[in-house]
C-alpha cells in the first residue's frame, strides 16, 4: 500500500500500523463512484481490510456496481469520531478489480478464502460466508492513502 505523504497534516497522519488497525476495526465505508455523466455517487457499505486490499461487497443490481463496473475509478472513506478531538480516518483512492462470480454464490474460488472469512467474522460472527446470490466482490488496492486522527492534537 502507498500511503501518501501529506503536506499538511502530518502531524495527524496515521502511521501505517495504526491505518492498519484502524481499518481493520471499522466495518463501514463511504464509497464514491462516478455516473457515466460524471455525477458523483455516494454510498454506505460493510467492506473488510486484508492488510492490503479493501474489499466491497456489493449488491450488483445496486447504482454502486453498475458506475463500478462502467467506470472502474472510487475514492473510499473510513472514519469515526463525534467530537472534534475524536474524529479520524482514511480516504483511500484507486481502481477497483472484481474478483470471482457475480453474483456470488460460493463457488470455489481461492483468491477469496480469507477474506470472506475476515468478512463473515466481522460482519456475521460466522466462519463461513453465507452467499445470498445476489453481491459480489470488488478488490480496492489503494494507488491514494490519505488519513488524519486528531485525538493526535492532544497528545492521546
Amino acid at each position: 500500500m502507498t500511503v501518501t505523504q501529506q503536506r499538511r497534516g502530518r502531524k495527524i497522519m496515521m502511521t501505517p500500523g495504526e491505518l492498519d488497525g484502524f481499518l481493520t476495526s471499522q466495518r463501514t465505508c463511504r464509497v464514491a463512484t462516478v455516473s457515466a455523466d460524471g455525477t458523483p455517487h455516494v454510498s454506505a457499505l460493510w467492506f473488510v481490510w486484508d492488510g492490503t486490499s479493501l474489499w466491497l461487497y456489493s449488491v450488483v443490481r445496486s447504482r454502486r456496481w453498475t458506475q463500478l463496473r462502467n467506470d472502474a475509478r472510487v475514492a473510499v472513506v473510513v472514519d469515526s469520531g463525534e467530537e472534534y478531538d475524536q474524529l479520524r480516518g482514511a480516504e483511500l483512492s484507486g481502481r477497483v478489480e472484481f474478483v470471482g462470480e457475480v453474483p456470488r454464490t460460493g463457488e470455489l474460488c481461492a483468491e477469496l478464502d480469507t477474506v470472506e472469512t475476515l468478512f463473515a467474522r466481522k460482519n456475521f460472527g460466522m466462519d463461513e460466508m453465507p452467499h445470498d446470490g445476489r453481491h459480489a466482490w470488488a478488490r480496492l488496492t489503494p494507488e491514494k492513502v490519505v488519513s488524519w486522527d486528531f485525538r493526535k492534537l492532544s497528545g492521546r
